[in-house]
Formats: structure tokens, sequence, C-alpha cells
């Protein structure tokens, strides 16, 4: 009875340490800066300064799905031409489509400072500043979640009788470790004139 105990309350410890530690990985992270118009429960607008990000393509059939992710971590770690490591943020962007990803610079870089990729297949460029309509949800990414969640938003704009502009971009802010009830996600539309 009393091993029982103690085993009960080792793995009960342990657990809470574990969801602690996903819970705060994402903090130890820069996040791209915002500043909120509105908050309705899970919806915002925010408004966004201008955005430097490295970019690539996630469409590569000979190196698996998670190509597109090892080309931006090479770059931030030091495949770079002034072989400088940057630092991680978040969140990680990914396009609808899911041909694109994404890592936003930091936001102390320059344009003077900002390293040139190595790799061809990476690019430098701006998203402009803007308003966008943002849903947060949970769970692991898949085309499923992020349809409904579009859907979500896209209902939730039409409530607000707003426009939007551009295809949507999806956030993911906590590495592949973190329980899918615990994970913070996004998907965003920038709003229209």
């Amino acid at each position: 009875m009393r091993f029982t105990f103690l085993v009960s309350l080792l793995l009960a410890a342990g657990a809470s340490l574990a969801l602690w530690g996903c819970k705060t990985s994402r903090s130890g992270y820069e996040s791209a800066p915002y500043s909120v118009a509105l908050k309705d429960g899970d919806y915002e607008l925010r408004d966004y300064p201008e955005l430097t990000i490295v970019e690539t393509s996630m469409a590569d059939a000979n190196a698996g799905e998670n190509s597109g992710f090892r080309r931006l971590f090479g770059y931030i770690s030091g495949k770079n031409q002034n072989q400088e490591s940057i630092a991680m943020t978040t969140p990680v962007f990914i396009s609808e489509d899911r041909r694109r990803m994404a890592f936003v610079l930091p936001a102390k870089s320059s344009s003077a400072q900002i390293s040139a990729p190595l790799d061809p297949s990476l690019s430098i460029k701006k998203i402009p500043s803007g308003r966008f309509a943002v849903f947060r949800f949970t769970g692991g990414q898949s085309s499923t979640q992020e349809a409904q969640s579009l859907s979500l938003l896209q209902t939730w704009i039409a409530k607000k009788g707003l426009t939007t502009s551009d295809s949507p971009i999806y956030g993911y802010f906590d590495p592949p470790w973190t329980p899918g009830f615990m994970r913070r996600n996004e998907v965003m539309l920038r709003q229209g004139d």
C-alpha cells in the first residue's frame, strides 16, 4: 500500500513537472509583437508592426515534411552569411496551403543586421504592418483542425462586419512534445480596407 502511494505520488509529481515544462517552454522565446485592439474570448483584432521573416518552401519530396523546419532552424543556428546564431522566436508561421513556413526574426534585428541565408531555398521577407483578425485554438497541426478554426474565424469576422484580404496564416507557438490540449495555435486574417 505504501509503495503504491509512493509510486502514485512520484508519477503525479513527474506529470506535473512535465506539464509545467511544456507550458513554460514557449515563455522562453520572444514572440512577434502586437497590440490588441479588440478581445472577444478566443478572438482578437491585433495591430502588428512590420515583421521580418525568413521563409522557405515546405515541399521537398526527398526530405520529408519537416525539411522546411530543418532549413529554417539551420539558418538561425548559424548557417547564414555571418555564421551567427539568431534567437528562436514564436510563432512559426505556415501558409494556408502548407507550402510555405517562416520564422519571425527578433524585433531587435534591423535590415542592415540581418544575415543573408546561405541556402538558396530560404529568403528574407517583410510582412507589412496591419490589423489582423486572430482566432486562438489548441491541438496538433492538422488540415481538419486548421479548416475548422478558419471557418470559426470567418464566421466571427462576418458577425463583426469586418472584411479581409490575403490568405490565412497559421501560427504555431509550441514544440512538438507539448500535449495538444496545452498548445497555442492561431489562425490570422489581414483586415481589408
